[in-house]
């Protein structure tokens, strides 16, 4: 079509002509409910507008000469971004009069604007057709419910805060407002008496009354989450069509609700007016599929999400994810899941934090944290890639029972590895099937134990080792000691047939063998667990250390059969459960430097250790003598010397990013 009419006076023919021509395309491609988005300067393609308001609109403003491909209107060619905010912002750097409100670029992130004029044109097409043989809307508005909530969307979001606002609409305002919210961790009730604040100053303004409406508005953009009530002894969830109406636990029959006030209590008054039952226990999940669809309604992301597979890697080594032996296995094994670069690789990753700081040492939450691989290094370990699934509350740590809060996410994950689920994709403008797998899992060693079921309070802690392997007691500093590390080395390696240096002993044995999940799940495909926290069998009300010794006095070392063996893909996977690697660094690093600098307080070098070097026959120059005195290893820093490295630390400098300041950590 020709165009050149855009440049011509607005009082010119050919001018008229080029807008009476240009709205008849946009209705006849790109208009919804009779209108059109204006293109004028004013509007900025913000306001949908009927025919007659876009011509006169037109007529006195002048059309943007930058928009010369009408990607609102209906125009096939794809440009460099379906997104709406995204062309906008492409198009507005070569016009300024072309500005698009930013808040439509989150409403077109959770709609997508391509998806919804398809969803438009099948719901006219689904309309006529029942309206001709009598049927009922019910299903057909059930079905484009989402439609209706992205025009309601639109329409907060063209609404102006108060009239003649241009700054701030009403859904741009109440959005700005909850970031507030989040940043500062204010609670719902200081946002209700603030917005009531605001409503009584501004009687014009749109603003809501409370925060539950204004919320109410902002869950529309689709990142809910589900409560699901759980038993307070984490036996059990009250999730699915057989738990979901129970009210008693069906294992330890414990309430599903919290017990009523007594008499007299300040709270007593206030439950009487409430008739509502408060749960024991809450968990929020929040649905994976949903967010993974998300992730393709923006052209940059659903462009990021193929990196993996687009991106080669020709010097060997190891930048990601993808890289690794693990990654390349499962690509084998699954080659119709590894066909599609859009199929989502993730990992899970959870550990317990204390919301409260130090306030309650008793309180711990455990957030349950998915990590999409398919993005670049650079961007996969962003918390803002980071998708959250799962939050068990406190007060104690779930432990073995962490299981029973998984079973929603692993029903999702086994749906989007059978199924999958039907998403949109901005890159190539096409509908398509997406799946997702679980790789692995990034826990501290006591939540290893706790994913995997492998017992790491024993001595055979060492989950690579498995059963092959020598458990060493220290008898007086209590603790199991891991000490098969000289199997590892080469075979006439010196230190294999050391005694005096070691334990007393040489160690000729090969490295273990690593076991393959078939094999794991061999050894626990026979353990039956009943999970929750419930007083043992004598009756004595402590609580069971479920995975500590069974009846018979026997260590069990397979505390539980993990969960994660249900997914159909688990078992064959080279690596499945993975150290995290600040702990580690932090530990080893936290007792090397104070045994180095001899610390009483936390040094590993202490009397207990000395008498069990005495117990094993091994470095006899270290032995205490009767009075408790021992000598000065070889690498206990003198006075000067502590001196001379406290300094050098204080003074060090390293690059950006590398390392907290040192400095303040140095007295």
């Amino acid at each position: 079509m020709d165009k050149s009419w855009i440049k011509k006076p607005q009082n010119s023919i050919e001018y008229d002509e080029g807008v009476r021509r240009f709205i008849d395309f946009g209705f006849q491609h790109s208009s919804i409910e009779g209108k059109i988005l204006c293109p004028c300067s004013p509007c900025g393609f913000r306001k949908w507008l009927s025919k007659e308001d876009v011509y006169d609109h037109l007529l006195c403003k002048k059309f943007p000469e930058g928009y010369t491909f009408w990607f609102y209107h209906g125009e096939s060619k794809v440009a460099s971004t379906s997104n709406v905010a995204g062309e906008a912002m492409s198009h507005g750097a070569q016009n300024q009069n072309v500005n698009v409100d930013p808040i439509f670029n989150m409403i077109n992130d959770a709609f997508g604007v391509n998806r919804q004029r398809d969803n438009e044109v099948q719901f006219q097409q689904n309309e006529n057709i029942e309206q001709e043989e009598g049927m009922t809307q019910n299903a057909a508005n059930e079905e484009f419910s989402v439609d209706t909530e992205f025009y309601e969307l639109a329409r907060d979001g063209e609404q102006p805060l108060y009239e003649g606002c241009h700054k701030y609409s009403k859904l741009s305002f109440i959005v700005k407002l909850y970031h507030i919210k989040c940043l500062c961790r204010m609670t719902d009730k200081s946002m209700t008496m603030i917005l009531e604040l605001l409503q009584d100053a501004f009687e014009h303004a749109k603003i809501p009354s409370s925060f539950y409406e204004a919320k109410k508005t902002i869950t529309k953009l689709g990142l809910d989450y589900k409560k699901i009530h759980a038993c307070p002894k984490n036996c059990m969830l009250y999730w699915g069509e057989e738990n979901e109406t129970r009210e008693t636990c069906k294992i330890c029959h414990a309430s599903r609700w919290k017990p009523p006030p007594k008499e007299g209590d300040c709270t007593s008054s206030k439950q009487k007016t409430k008739k509502r039952n408060v749960p024991a226990k809450v968990v929020r999940y929040f649905p994976l599929k949903p967010r993974l669809q998300r992730l393709f309604l923006s052209t940059k992301t659903a462009e990021d999400m193929r990196w993996h597979a687009m991106h080669g890697n020709n010097d060997g080594l190891m930048r990601h994810p993808r890289d690794s032996e693990a990654w390349k296995k499962f690509d084998d094994l699954h080659t119709s899941f590894a066909s599609d670069p859009r199929n989502v690789r993730l990992g899970l990753a959870t550990d317990g934090f204390n919301p409260f700081g130090n306030m309650s040492a008793s309180y711990s939450i455990w957030p349950v944290i998915l990590i999409p691989y398919n993005t670049p290094p650079w961007l996969c370990m962003k918390s803002t890639s980071f998708i959250i699934s799962t939050i068990i509350p406190g007060k104690r740590m779930p432990g073995n029972d962490i299981d029973v809060f998984l079973q929603p996410l692993i029903k999702e994950l086994k749906e989007l590895w059978q199924d999958g689920v039907d998403a949109y994709d901005a890159f190539t403008r096409e509908m398509f099937k997406l799946h997702a797998a679980l790789m692995w899992t990034i826990s501290d060693f006591p939540g290893l134990g706790n994913l995997s079921g492998w017992n790491t309070y024993t001595g055979l802690a060492c989950p690579s080792c498995n059963f092959d392997s020598e458990p060493c007691r220290l008898y007086h500093s209590k603790k199991w000691c891991f000490i098969g590390h000289r199997r590892f080395l080469h075979e006439r390696h010196r230190f294999r047939l050391n005694r005096i240096r070691f334990n007393g002993k040489q160690d000729l044995r090969n490295p273990p063998r690593l076991l393959s999940g078939c094999e794991i799940l061999e050894q626990v495909e026979n353990i039956n667990v009943t999970f929750g926290k419930r007083p043992d069998i004598s009756g004595k009300g402590k609580r069971r250390r479920v995975g500590g010794r069974d009846l018979h006095g026997n260590t069990q070392q397979w505390k539980k059969k993990s969960i994660f063996f249900e997914l159909p893909y688990w078992r064959h996977n080279l690596l499945r459960h993975n150290l995290d690697v600040m702990h580690i660094e932090k530990n080893v690093c936290d007792n090397i430097i104070f045994t180095l600098l001899n610390d009483s307080s936390k040094s590993k070098d202490h009397l207990n250790a000395r008498r069990d070097l005495q117990r094993m026959g091994c470095k006899n120059d270290l032995w205490p003598d009767d009075n408790g005195k021992y000598p000065l290893a070889i690498y206990t820093m003198t006075n000067q010397g502590k001196k001379m490295f406290l300094t050098t630390l204080r003074n060090i400098n390293v690059p950006d990013g590398y390392a907290s300041n040192i400095s303040r950590c140095i007295d």
